[in-house]
């Protein structure tokens, strides 16, 4: 009766020393052991598969049986298999390979998938994961460990976080073309007389866009109307229902086609930063250290040059 759930690899190990170097001595020395420790090593493979796996001749000199070649044939299988997950553990260790989550917050949707393709060509074995949502659903997925890193605007106050900054993300107020703020100076009164679509509650848009009329109205009330997303705000501008101010990171497109504009008041732009988050107190995975590293250090790639719509 056969016990080859018992084998081990010191069994096969020792099996394939002795064929490479033709005697159980020769074989001792490479393996760094003791003759009797590999013939106690053969033994305990033979009576584990119950048959011998070696045939020793009068001179000798030894040869495999049909069950030794079927024995080292499985050892070269687990070596080589061993020696690939020895590289791709190295690789994981050192943040070459591996999974990594990217939580990003909805304006940082229209770069995030252009710094996922230039982090892809440097890094082909690491696989990357985004994840939009708003602000709150960000730092909410990331305080779940639902991903790895996040890049967002302002970095909260709670939970304790890592933050590094990538660049600027510069927010301005968006009408629509020929529309009377274009000309003329923009007062307060004459912003009080707008109206303005906002993202919805928990959006980082929306609390910079409170906070500057606040600042600007005295704390007057202002006129707005709720549609959500960047590109239902955008829509709804077009439309004509309101103005907004947007990430200057969400409207190149429509700018540069003359679909929207941009329009110059005091206190605008307001210039935020870009910022890759982590958890702190939470192990990063090297894939994601990586990853953050490599945001960090092409920012200029990454991110694109607001500077015409600002100037």
């Amino acid at each position: 009766m056969d016990h080859i759930d018992a084998i081990t690899l010191k069994q096969l190990r020792a099996l394939a020393a002795i064929v490479r170097n033709g005697s159980l001595t020769a074989a001792a020395e490479e393996l760094h052991v003791t003759p009797p420790a590999v013939s106690t090593q053969l033994r305990t493979l033979e009576s584990n598969v119950g048959r011998p796996v070696l045939n020793r001749g009068p001179d000798g000199k030894v040869s495999l049986t049909p069950t030794g070649e079927e024995l080292l044939a499985a050892a070269h299988t687990i070596e080589t298999r061993l020696g690939l997950s020895r590289e791709r553990l190295r690789a994981l260790a050192e943040g070459r390979s591996g999974h990594v989550s990217l939580g990003v917050v909805s304006t940082a949707k229209y770069f995030a998938p252009g710094l996922v393709a230039l982090a892809r060509d440097e890094m082909p074995e690491v696989s990357i994961a985004l994840r939009v949502g708003n602000r709150e659903e960000t730092i909410a997925a990331m305080m779940s460990g639902e991903t790895d890193l996040a890049v967002m605007g302002r970095p909260p106050v709670a939970p304790d976080v890592v933050s590094e900054p990538i660049g600027p993300n510069p927010h301005v107020l968006v009408v629509p073309p020929g529309h009377r703020l274009l000309s003329g100076s923009v007062t307060a009164e004459r912003l009080e007389a707008e109206t303005f679509l906002l993202r919805e509650h928990g959006s980082g848009t929306r609390i910079l866009t409170e906070r500057f009329l606040d600042e600007s109205l005295g704390g007057r009330p202002f006129v707005s109307m709720e549609l959500g997303t960047n590109e239902t705000i955008k829509q709804g501008v077009m439309a004509g229902l309101g103005v907004a101010i947007l990430s200057a990171n969400t409207i190149f497109g429509e700018v540069t086609t003359g679909r929207l504009a941009v329009a110059r008041a005091p206190g605008l732009p307001i210039v935020r930063q870009w910022f890759v988050v982590h958890l702190e107190g939470r192990p990063v995975v090297p894939a994601a250290a990586t990853l953050a590293r490599f945001i960090v250090e092409n920012r200029a790639r990454v991110l694109p040059d607001a500077a015409g719509l600002l100037g």
